[in-house]
């Protein structure tokens, strides 16, 4: 039976000649352009691969003599509990200040008052002060009230708030330690608006302070009680659990250095005044403090034992706002503290080592570029190109040692690996993006400041309310328009994935395709935004 030709003849021939022009093009550069710049951005990669192996090993081996050896903060710094004194009464406990910096928190702001003002600690030696920079005049009532109730209850509580929100938190934080109370207080914990302490927190941590005067920050363990909300909240929990399992873990037990992490740690009020108070540059306010401090000499401690609940940003848009604030910040205050660094002279030559290479420069640059650039650009490119060949070590060996490394930090999520690899390879473009922004200062987002959405227990209270509804009234349509959760850079670099598997299946060799088929459709779900929680219209 004779084919029959859908296509008008000219339009083929036309289709043809410009598909046979393309190809001479490609040749025609390959061998002078493409192929020599596709090799640099290898050679690259393999020595920005190298460099991150290097340093999971290390941890790896410091976070298991650490485990072996039983190297705990009591054996490591002097720990004794503060007991009452029926001579000196409360006078024998510090004066501490906790700060509970919010914006917005119609949903959570409760659950943080709440758990503040809960803290077992005398009631005359604490001070609640909560730092309003809401917008909303309804949010700001509520909030005011909330402090309201607990001050009629004999708590020690004040609400503060300012006429602009410069500075975002870090302005909010250094306004609120200009007020005449603050002067009678030693130390400060800072708890954002999700977070939950139990009540012997202060018991667990203001020991240390006392009976170690060089330490200047204690830092408790962030525990996720919506982890199971969602596979993108599960997939936040793996890594963070190696952040905090391992990362700061090795840091602090090296005496070398960690960063704060914003909240759920106590900061000695001396230490962050010697290091020149909060400031705004950047916007990660928390690790800028903690490195000025540590070149003061001030010693850091983290307590893994000492878990503070708090909430993961269970949407996507959410998430995505909060990495790239996590991403540029630490890449611009690399950029401004790198000569600083260098230039101090009150800390070891092993301790600049370890903040400017190890912290800063693997940690915060090189994993998210060689993940995106590698993964997502360059081995998805030779199945074009087989010309350039990818080692096996870089391509299988090294991802497979450090996907491994990192399941130690949530032995529960074991099953997710695979799952985890994919949803980081998606999340590394954004962190790349964002990195550049905060090496180069290009763009107008390399200060931007989105405050992450907490959703409290909204999301169960509409999805009950929506399963409560009639039939008819279940009809309505459950998502935000389409145009709103589509990510254009997550399609196109999807789409480019998806050509090179089916190139690759069509013609390649080594069987990428697997892989990119996999990649591909992991880009596609984010990009259409079907991933994390979708919150039911009302």
């Amino acid at each position: 039976m004779a084919s029959v030709n859908l296509l008008p003849e000219t339009f083929q021939a036309t289709r043809d000649d410009i598909l046979i022009q393309l190809k001479m093009v490609f040749e025609a550069l390959k061998w002078p352009l493409i192929i020599p710049i596709l090799k640099i951005m290898l050679f690259f990669c393999l020595i920005m691969s190298v460099m991150l192996f290097v340093e999971r090993v290390y941890m790896g081996i410091v976070i298991s003599y650490i485990t072996l050896f039983g190297r705990k903060p009591e054996v490591r710094y002097k720990f004794e509990p503060i007991k009452d004194d029926e001579e000196l009464g409360n006078s024998n406990y510090p004066m501490v200040l906790v700060q509970i910096p919010m914006y917005n928190e119609d949903k959570v702001y409760q659950l943080s008052i709440r758990a503040a003002c809960g803290l077992s600690w005398p009631s005359d030696r604490i001070i609640i002060q909560v730092l309003d920079d809401s917008t909303d005049p309804t949010i700001m009532d509520l909030v005011q009230l909330e402090c309201q109730r607990w001050a009629s209850k004999g708590i020690n509580i004040k609400y503060e708030i300012r006429e602009n929100r410069v500075g975002y938190k870090a302005g909010a934080l250094k306004e609120g330690m200009k007020h005449s109370y603050v002067k009678q207080c030693d130390y400060v914990a800072i708890m954002d608006a999700d977070f939950q302490p139990q009540p012997d927190y202060l018991h667990k941590t203001i020991p240390y302070f006392v009976h170690n005067p060089q330490i200047g920050l204690v830092q408790g363990r962030w525990r996720f009680v919506n982890a199971d909300e969602c596979l993108m909240t599960r997939m936040q929990e793996m890594s963070l659990d190696y952040h905090f399992k391992v990362e700061q873990e090795v840091g602090s037990s090296t005496y070398a250095f960690f960063g704060f992490n914003g909240t759920a740690g106590i900061w000695r009020i001396a230490a962050i005044n010697e290091a020149g108070g909060w400031k705004d540059r950047t916007t990660v306010e928390d690790m800028d403090l903690a490195v000025r401090a540590s070149l003061k000499g001030w010693k850091f401690l983290y307590l893994g034992n000492v878990q503070v609940k708090s909430e993961l940003p269970s949407t996507f848009k959410a998430f995505r706002f909060q990495q790239h604030r996590w991403s540029c910040g630490p890449a611009n205050l690399f950029r401004k503290m790198t000569m600083e660094i260098v230039r101090n002279k009150k800390v070891t030559l092993w301790k600049k080592v370890y903040t400017l290479y190890s912290f800063f420069l693997v940690r915060k640059v090189v994993a998210h570029i060689v993940t995106f650039i590698l993964y997502c650009l360059v081995i998805p490119a030779t199945v074009f190109i087989p010309e350039v060949e990818i080692p096996k070590w870089a391509a299988i060996y090294i991802p497979c040692v450090i996907t491994i490394l990192n399941a130690f930090g949530t032995p529960r999520s074991v099953h997710l690996l695979v799952f985890w690899i994919l949803f980081e390879n998606v999340m590394s473009m954004n962190r790349t993006k964002a990195t550049f922004i905060g090496l180069f200062e290009t763009g107008g987002r390399v200060n931007e400041w989105v405050v992450t959405e907490k959703l409290g227990d909204v999301n169960k209270t509409k999805t009950a309310a929506v399963n409560a509804k009639p039939a008819a009234v279940n009809k309505k349509p459950r998502f935000a328009r389409i145009g709103e959760r589509l990510f254009m850079l997550e399609l196109c670099v999807g789409m480019y994935l998806f050509i090179c598997a089916c190139y690759d299946l069509a013609y390649g060799k080594n069987h990428f395709f697997i892989y990119l088929y996999a990649q591909a459709v992991t880009f596609f779900i984010m990009g259409f935004g079907y991933v994390g929680t979708i919150i039911p219209s009302s």
